[in-house]
């Protein structure tokens, strides 16, 4: 382990876990408490807490036990409490639930992971998103079209998730072995499952794992101009200028906004009317549901977190960041043991610290033909040392760079892992939540080339809010194409020693991995936020 990864002061719960198997932690209830009654119970707990309107706060005597258990070595555990959880079938969403039950299982929770047959067999070949001790995996039928090139129709996808998976649900659970559920934790794009837990008497916790900020701009929908939203239109003629996209979102809606997004951030994909009703529904499936979880951590969108805690009655938690940071203490690996990539880490440990840039844009949406050629070409002539995560075109990339030099290109890596590397200084990313929340984490400056759905407005939370990275975007021709010159200063500027911006980068980086860590930590805010969870349904042994 380098030592970026180690952690000041004690581990947070679950970084090394030695916990037994579901089937010695399996929860049990009182013979004399009927389903019903449990139901009951915990239901009453949570609107409880629902209508006062704000996250649950220990008592003094709460936070003298904890405090004591905390000073012990030991953590409250929690008897009693099956956790069903339900990812969105996507890479990013089902790594984000997954790290959210290792956390949940960690506390004492047996966790119940639901996905589709397909996705059985990807977490079963990924040895990054395999399941924890205290986690069982499940499956409903394939009635959703194939990970492999739901990219194509992503509206289409987006439709049949909220169509085809309710009923199969369903009927696992009713088949389902094991204690009832206490809880079901859903990505909030599955937004039926809060409408299955209302039937049921069951609380239901959506994950919202992209952006608070991103929630916050879909919230306010109406009240976006109708020139960005195609609601209204413009008067024939007028001479009026309608491209006001560089106005900043805080002007349209209220003072919480984060000051740096534009409405551009917004777009192409507020222009896509059936996504955009997808993500309207989800939002609106959340004053039924018992609380509300964010990825993200507290200090990162503080303002944002506060607003939305302001009108919705029930808790908003975040708890992140929601990273595999539980994963760091096992042995290395190399991608589902294939050897023949050769040992990256090796070769991460000879190189100079904080001198490799690492580079993967995310699994899903691909960058153009044209944009990956002047990705290469830049990076062969920025002189600085990569490791690019590269699953297709590798041989394209490869021919048209030649001799690669100083860079490494592989199909695969363990991600978090090789950001705590002490040797890698810097990550081309494509600003999907999770690669953000892991940069943070790891405390490696980014350089921001976002390419689809709430990506945009993270890449300008990096650079101008956040201000721990360079957005590309900003440097793209009229065409949306960044070129190779301007690829090639940026990763300079960003990997440089001597730069008194490049350094002011690196320690803002470095404040935000020590306020990553401290969330996640014992009496961290996400610990905090993780303890009032558990407590809504889960009681204390």
């Amino acid at each position: 382990m380098c030592a970026r990864c180690l952690w000041l002061g004690s581990p947070p719960e679950g970084a090394v876990s030695s916990e037994p198997h579901w089937s010695r932690r399996t929860a049990r209830f009182p013979p004399s408490t009927n389903s019903s009654s449990r139901r009951e119970l915990r239901r009453g707990g949570i609107e409880a807490r629902a209508h006062a309107g704000e996250p649950h706060t220990e008592t003094p005597a709460e936070e003298r036990g904890m405090a004591a258990a905390a000073a012990a070595g030991d953590e409250p555990r929690v008897r009693g409490c099956h956790i069903v959880a339900v990812p969105f079938p996507g890479r990013g969403h089902v790594n984000a639930m997954m790290n959210l039950s290792r956390l949940l299982a960690a506390r004492g929770a047996a966790v119940t992971f639901v996905v589709t047959e397909e996705w059985l067999g990807l977490l079963r070949s990924s040895s990054s998103s395999a399941a924890a001790d205290g986690v069982r995996l499940r499956t409903i039928p394939n009635v959703i079209p194939s990970e492999h090139g739901r990219a194509a129709d992503h509206s289409g996808f987006l439709d049949a998730v909220a169509t085809e998976m309710e009923a199969p649900f369903e009927r696992l659970l009713d088949g389902l072995e094991g204690p009832p559920p206490a809880a079901l934790v859903a990505d909030a794009y599955v937004s039926w499952v809060v409408a299955v837990g209302n039937r049921r008497g069951v609380p239901v916790w959506p994950l919202f794992p992209m952006a608070a900020s991103f929630f916050f701009a879909y919230y306010h929908y109406d009240r976006l101009p109708a020139w960005l939203t195609d609601d209204g239109e413009q008067a024939p003629g007028s001479g009026e200028a309608v491209d006001n996209s560089d106005q900043k979102l805080v002007h349209h809606i209220s003072s919480q906004a984060s000051s740096s997004i534009r409405l551009s951030d917004l777009e192409p994909l507020i222009h896509n009317k059936r996504t955009v009703n997808h993500i309207i529904s989800v939002i609106s499936s959340i004053r039924n549901a018992q609380c509300l979880l964010f990825t993200t951590m507290y200090e990162l969108e503080a303002s944002v977190i506060d607003s939305l805690q302001s009108v919705y009655s029930c808790p908003v938690y975040p708890i992140g960041p929601c990273v595999p940071y539980m994963t760091l203490e096992d042995h290395r690996t190399t991608s589902n043991g294939d050897t023949s990539q050769g040992d990256y880490f090796t070769w991460l440990d000879s190189q100079p610290v904080n001198s490799v840039l690492y580079v993967s844009l995310g699994s899903f949406v691909s960058v153009s033909a044209s944009q990956l050629d002047e990705i290469a070409l830049g990076l062969a002539a920025s002189e600085v040392r990569f490791l690019w995560i590269l699953r297709e075109q590798s041989t394209r990339v490869r021919d048209l760079i030649g001799d690669i030099g100083k860079g490494m290109i592989l199909p695969w890596c363990e991600q978090l892992k090789v950001l705590c590397h002490s040797s890698v200084g810097g990550f081309l990313t494509h600003c999907g939540m999770n690669s953000t929340l892991e940069a943070i984490f790891a405390g490696v400056p980014m350089l921001a080339l976002p390419l689809f759905f709430d990506q945009p407005i993270d890449g300008r939370l990096i650079a101008e809010e956040w201000k721990i990275g360079l957005n590309l975007r900003d440097w793209a021709n009229k065409d949306g194409l960044i070129g190779r010159e301007d690829i090639a200063r940026a990763a300079k500027r960003l990997m440089s020693s001597d730069e008194a911006d490049a350094k002011a980068v690196r320690s803002r980086a470095l404040e935000w991995k020590e306020a990553s860590r401290r969330a996640v930590d014992k009496g961290g805010s996400s610990y905090r936020n993780l303890s009032s969870l558990m407590e809504m349904v889960c009681t204390s042994e």
